[in-house]
């Protein structure tokens, strides 16, 4: 307060701080400047985004900094007592080391995501939030420990009050623990393809604090809490490989050489799947036979696929090819036929009264 009265005695002791405050204000800024100019050439001349990342999450928080250094100079300045000169810098320390934290929590968070392929660690919403919470949890308890808190007996009270919290977000929390489940266990990956047991289906997006983002192949997004991915079952189409097996089912006429129609069908699936990037190429295609139909003699063509929306495709492209061939080569797909047996007396009664 002796400090207050005095500034309003005395406007000319406020003066010089807030003239030096804003001088070396707009001298940072300028510096500001002309180094984000230096680092914008040098990113654009790199191949990875994560410096241009980098840079955009410090521009805001930079303008605080330079904010800092000038209120720093204008308190040396000042003619405050040593006691508002030192708690002012305490302020300016923790305003630091919070402003940091955030920059650094989101730079991780960045770095993670640009690297987690590289280390085989799942790059998803989830964990760049306990990334985030852990690295700015640090800053805070640095920056209350510059300003003289001790932290000791807010742990102990968020300790307590978590339990009352934790009754009252058990859903949440169940989410929560699921969610870090299903990232270390890792049924489901981002990026993967999968079907759960009540049907939706889809490319997992994303796997956060909550929910788990499945987009499907119509561009829909289902959102399924935590909880219910690690409790139902789970058909991943990626998992242990991307390859998958392509059956399709065929049916040729009863007179048919079956010799001959393996030949002419391993040719033209290994024709088809050897001219589409979604086929595998080193697999050679096989037929199985398997039912004598009412029409047809039946049978699986068994081609490979190099990713699950791949089949669609490799399925259009081979029907259309092998009914050309097997037009060329006159072997024929029976239409439906019933053979209807039909006494004679009732077949010459039908005679006699048409």
């Amino acid at each position: 307060m002796q400090y207050v009265d005095y500034v309003l005695n005395h406007p000319e002791a406020f003066l010089t701080p807030a003239l030096v405050f804003l001088a070396v204000f707009a001298l940072a800024l300028l510096f500001r400047r002309f180094a984000y100019r230096l680092l914008d050439r040098w990113a654009g001349r790199t191949t990875t985004k994560l410096d241009e990342a980098i840079l955009a999450t410090t521009r805001g928080p930079s303008l605080l900094w330079c904010a800092i250094i000038g209120a720093h100079v204008a308190i040396g300045t000042s003619q405050a007592n040593d006691q508002i000169i030192t708690y002012a810098q305490k302020i300016l320390g923790a305003l630091i080391v919070v402003s940091v934290s955030l920059v650094a929590a989101n730079v991780a968070a960045q770095a993670f995501h640009h690297f987690s392929r590289q280390i085989n660690l799942p790059a998803t919403g989830l964990t760049q939030v306990i990334i985030k919470v852990v690295i700015i949890s640090l800053g805070i308890t640095l920056a209350l420990g510059l300003l003289g808190i001790d932290v000791t007996p807010l742990v102990a009270a968020l300790g307590v009050g978590g339990l009352a919290v934790a009754l009252g977000l058990q859903d949440t929390l169940a989410n929560l623990f699921a969610g870090i489940h299903v990232l270390l266990a890792q049924p489901v990956r981002v990026g993967d393809y999968v079907k759960l047991a009540s049907g939706e289906e889809g490319y997992v997006s994303d796997i956060g604090w909550r929910s788990t983002r499945i987009r499907q192949l119509p561009n829909n997004m289902v959102v399924v809490p935590n909880s219910q991915i690690v409790q139902t079952i789970i058909t991943n189409y990626y998992m242990p490989e991307q390859e998958m097996s392509v059956p399709v089912q065929v049916g040729v006429h009863y007179g048919s050489d079956l010799e001959h129609v393996e030949k002419v069908t391993c040719e033209v699936a290994k024709e088809v799947m050897g001219s589409l990037d979604c086929g595998v190429k080193s697999f050679a295609p096989f037929i199985r036979y398997h039912t004598f139909g009412d029409s047809s003699i039946n049978f699986s063509v068994i081609m490979r696929t190099n990713e699950f929306v791949g089949q669609y495709l490799l399925t259009h492209e081979f029907v259309k090819k092998l009914h050309a061939r097997y037009n060329q080569e006159g072997i024929v797909i029976p239409f439906p036929i019933r053979t209807l047996d039909i006494p004679p007396d009732t077949l010459a009664e039908l005679g006699r009264s048409s």
